[in-house]
């Protein structure tokens, strides 16, 4: 393709940056394959695991979209963290002065974030950085991983994937990914993560269930039918801590082309 479209002088531009390639070669990585009901529960569990291996913890947390960000951020908040969350929805301002607070915080903190804080800004001393849900391509996954190990500093990178995630993998083939069995789950922490999520708002809840099917709907490289896609979606609306998926409307329906698919709740 190259030879057809570009000249015999075309220029290479490396959108991954050699900073990144070595920082991805020297971090630790390992990942988790976990079904989407127990996701949350497993990253409770790693990131406390995190926290008592190091007191002075600094940790990014890369979720899919805004609305499941503030959701995280939320959750977590409610069990006791001292998280943050940076995303699109939040205003210039307001990103600006949580950035600033991370970038100079000694440690102690979890920011919860979507991929605006991916590239083009410095964080020292991130101790982990977390992916839930497969990153969009690899650059993005790579990009993501650059904030910690910067600097010669040690670092290290957690992907949790559900089971038919595991596609991703395959294009980081060429990385050093270790697999980590899952975590045991006590009922305590389960009990724990369902009463943080019932206390965050329903609206914001039913955001992220809509903002996640989108997500993964158009998400390049996961060969998924919308039903399963559905029913993937419905799983994930467990840990968001429904009883019953939530309904949407009609129309949005329509626009994401779902219409007729069985399992989805459409409002009256």
């Amino acid at each position: 393709m190259a030879k057809i479209a570009l000249r015999n002088d075309h220029v290479y531009i490396d959108t991954v940056g050699k900073h990144s390639q070595d920082t991805h070669a020297n971090v630790k990585q390992q990942y988790i394959t976990v079904p989407l009901e127990k996701q949350i529960r497993v990253l409770y569990a790693a990131l406390q695991q995190h926290m008592e291996a190091d007191p002075n913890y600094k940790v990014l947390v890369f979720c899919t979209t805004a609305r499941v960000t503030g959701f995280m951020c939320k959750l977590f908040m409610n069990l006791g963290f001292n998280a943050r969350e940076i995303h699109s929805r939040k205003d210039q301002n307001y990103r600006t002065r949580v950035s600033d607070e991370f970038r100079h915080s000694k440690g102690g903190i979890v920011l919860f974030t979507s991929d605006v804080s991916a590239r083009g800004v410095d964080y020292p001393n991130v101790t982990l950085v977390v992916q839930v849900g497969a990153p969009s391509e690899f650059e993005q996954y790579i990009h993501r991983l650059g904030r910690t190990g910067r600097a010669g500093k040690k670092g290290e990178g957690l992907l949790i994937l559900a089971p038919w995630e595991d596609y991703f993998l395959r294009k980081l083939s060429n990385l050093p990914m270790e697999q980590l069995p899952a975590p045991k789950l006590t009922s305590q922490a389960k009990a724990k993560v369902l009463s943080a999520a019932s206390r965050v708002d329903e609206s914001l809840k039913e955001m992220a269930y809509t903002a996640w099917l989108g997500y993964y709907k158009s998400l390049k490289g996961l060969s998924l039918d919308k039903n399963m896609l559905v029913e993937y979606g419905n799983q994930f609306s467990v840990s968001l801590g429904f009883d019953e998926p939530p309904a949407l409307s009609r129309m949005l329906v329509s626009k994401m082309q779902l219409s007729g698919v069985p399992g989805l709740r459409l409002k009256r």
